[in-house]
């Protein structure tokens, strides 16, 4: 079955006084339909070697979708006096968004249904979704296209008509002020970056709203938020590596906006509002970040509060009238600290499992001594807690059940660890049949991401099942430049160091077939955006250690796309990648770059998936990889490319679509390392 093979076209462009030449840059013209028609035969020769799949795609999204509750409802979550929550109902893609006053018995109230407004469209996403302070409002956006260029439309509450406001060209971040007719928004440039904010009056022209602020430093971007205790509206700027905060008061949204500190270089801050007072989660002289306390009268001087610990990081912190909640991250592990202002008690929220994952969940109210959190691990579907900050009583709200026979004593998880080149420990989480036996034979999905200092953390998927009931072990690999061990682990993974990140994930691999979990006909590996490089990196250093491998939507023509800062988030990528534009950072980027490293190897099986309307990695990215995959592999494996001619980054919108895309790509993983297609 001859797959389509895509002309060369060479284009030339130098850097450094090398001469690039790339055959395939002609795929970036979107309008051309010579473009679109290759797209299009490539999903059609996809769909011809899938072809005998399709009753095991069938099977397993049957399995997929027996696993979830197809009408359910989430806890809900106090605002006042009124209580919020969202449902779904069974055989409808989106969920519906609603509230009741004063008590759960009384009558629902349905403020948005996303079927409703999806209904013509291909995508939806639903993006913010604020009622007003006095809860007469909803200011709500939307997108329709997968390109993450939402429109803001505000709703009447109580006649359920919308009012004439319409903003266009928005990010998801979106502020009320006490008043509720202000609203606060962020305005995307041409290259997709959250740059202005702008205040909006309700039934005012919105060509004329106030531009509040404007970011002119093309690394850094823009949001606005409200603070817990209601008291602020908060424009924060930054970029990955440092940051700026401004504030108002939020009943008085015509003030002028006040800086907390001004930005540094490499600092970074994230602050929090209680009674004079702001608590600032910094790593300014500390790598791993404390809380310092600012008084709001002079928010540039600070006093350290919680004082830096080497051992343990400080993700962020949830502040209370009586209390502050600490995230945090010990051991690659999350955890979290309770601390009472008036007396400086400190205790630990305890989890019961060696392998979890636990973090918080919505807490809008400021004069409350219940905290709700979420806790879950690979083998405990998610469940919602409320934790009582004083008494330490915890109340299981829900576990989110799981249809089908689920039985979690079948299963099990195990930490266990690789070793590096250079002699570093890399943890893994496996998730594994309680039955299995390590000789070699099993098939295996090694998961990896590793980049911008995002853990992976270990939690539930229901999915996972339909390949662990199959005999797969499932593992991730929480490698460098990742954040699963502190911000020394990010910053050992990046820029420069980046080849940690790939030769953590070999180790991974090599660590796994040593120890017999899997042998490398049967080692499957996965990665999507930034996972997608490392899929790419990995494939060109060792095409010999994996049977098959998935790379979504994967950043993959690194050189090309971080030399046009036209395209979106290219300069705000400069502070993890570098900027090829000086030499030592070409160099390093040109030495990884899966895109200009394609050889003539024997590369394994692979299934690349891509979105026309990206805005995030642009499908041509994929594509061009693809082609040169095809043209230089020595190997007569199958290369599939799947491009979603109507979405963006996160594939399918519909709860329903998304299924049959992960049953996809589970067949081709099943199909290929030859594992059973029949539950045992």
């Amino acid at each position: 079955m001859k797959p389509p093979v895509a002309p060369k076209r060479p284009h030339v462009q130098s850097a450094h006084g090398i001469d690039l030449t790339d055959d395939y840059f002609w795929l970036r013209e979107r309008d051309n339909q010579d473009v679109i028609d290759y797209l299009k035969a490539e999903n059609a020769h996809t769909e011809a070697v899938m072809e005998p799949t399709a009753p095991l795609q069938e099977r397993l999204y049957s399995e997929l979708l027996s696993r979830i509750q197809e009408t359910d409802l989430s806890v809900p979550v106090r605002i006042d006096d009124w209580f919020y929550y969202s449902r779904t109902e069974e055989g409808k893609q989106y969920g519906i968004h609603c509230r009741k006053p004063g008590s759960l018995e009384a009558d629902e109230e349905i403020l948005f249904n996303e079927n409703t407004a999806a209904e013509g469209h291909d995508f939806f996403s639903l993006g913010s979704f604020e009622p007003s302070p006095d809860h007469k409002l909803l200011a709500f956006s939307t997108d329709t296209a997968g390109d993450e260029r939402y429109v803001l439309r505000v709703k009447d509450l109580a006649t359920g008509e919308l009012l004439p406001d319409e903003i266009p060209g928005l990010s998801t971040s979106v502020a009320w002020a006490n008043d509720s007719r202000t609203l606060f928004y962020t305005v995307l440039d041409e290259a997709h970056r959250p740059w202005r904010v702008f205040r909006h009056v309700l039934g005012a022209d919105p060509a004329d709203d106030t531009l509040v602020f404007e970011e002119t430093d093309p690394g850094f971007y823009v949001g606005v938020g409200q603070t817990r205790s209601r008291k602020y509206i908060v424009v924060s700027s930054g970029s990955s590596t440092s940051t700026e905060e401004r504030f108002l008061p939020a009943d008085e949204p015509e003030a002028a906006f006040r800086v907390i500190a001004p930005r540094a270089k490499d600092v970074e801050y994230d602050a929090n509002h209680h009674g004079d007072h702001f608590y600032i989660v910094t790593n300014r002289d500390a790598v791993n970040f404390k809380v310092v306390r600012a008084g709001v009268d002079d928010p540039g001087t600070w006093e350290d509060f919680l004082p830096h610990r080497t051992e343990i990081k400080i993700d962020g912190i949830d502040v209370f009238r009586d209390h502050m909640v600490i995230h945090k991250r010990e051991a690659g592990l999350t955890a979290m600290e309770v601390l009472r202002f008036d007396t400086g008690d400190r205790h630990e929220i305890e989890f019961p499992e060696p392998v979890y994952a636990a973090g918080p969940g919505p807490n809008p109210e400021f004069e409350t001594t219940s905290f709700r959190f979420h806790y879950t691990s690979p083998i405990t579907p998610g469940s919602v807690f409320d934790y009582d900050l004083d008494s330490r009583e915890r109340v299981l709200r829900k576990e989110t059940e799981v249809p089908g026979g689920y039985d979690r004593t079948r299963y099990t998880t195990e930490r266990i660890h690789a070793v590096a080149e250079d002699g570093t420990r890399i943890p893994m989480s496996v998730l594994r049949p309680k039955d299995f036996v390590r000789d070699g034979t099993a098939p295996c999905l090694l998961y990896g991401y590793g980049s911008y200092g995002i853990t992976i953390d270990p939690t539930f998927n229901p999915n996972r099942f339909s390949l662990v009931d199959r005999g797969f072990v499932v593992v991730t690999a929480h490698i460098r430049g990742g954040g699963a061990m502190g911000r020394p682990w990010y910053d050992a993974g990046k820029l420069e160091h980046k080849r940690n990140t790939f030769t953590d994930f070999t180790a991974c691999a090599e660590h796994l077939l040593a120890e017999k979990y899997t042998s490398s006909p049967k080692l499957a590996i996965m990665g999507g955006s930034a996972g997608g490089l490392l899929m790419g990196a990995v494939l060109n250093m060792r095409p010999d250690l994996f049977g098959a491998a998935v790379a979504q939507v994967p950043f993959v023509d690194v050189i090309n796309t971080m030399l046009d800062a036209t395209l979106p988030l290219t300069v705000i990528e400069y502070d993890e990648w570098g900027d090829p534009n000086q030499f030592g950072a070409f160099e390093t980027m040109m030495s990884y770059s899966p895109y200009d490293n394609v050889g003539e190897l024997p590369y394994p099986p692979m299934l690349v998936t891509a979105g026309l309307n990206d805005p995030r990695v642009q499908y041509w990215e994929p594509a061009k990889w693809v082609a040169r995959l095809r043209d230089r592999k020595t190997s007569d494996t199958p290369l599939l490319l799947k491009t979603e001619m109507g979405s963006g980054h996160a594939g399918a919108s519909g709860r329903y679509d998304r299924l049959k895309e992960v049953a996809f790509d589970y067949a081709f993983l099943i199909h290929t390392l030859g594992a059973p297609e029949e539950l045992g």
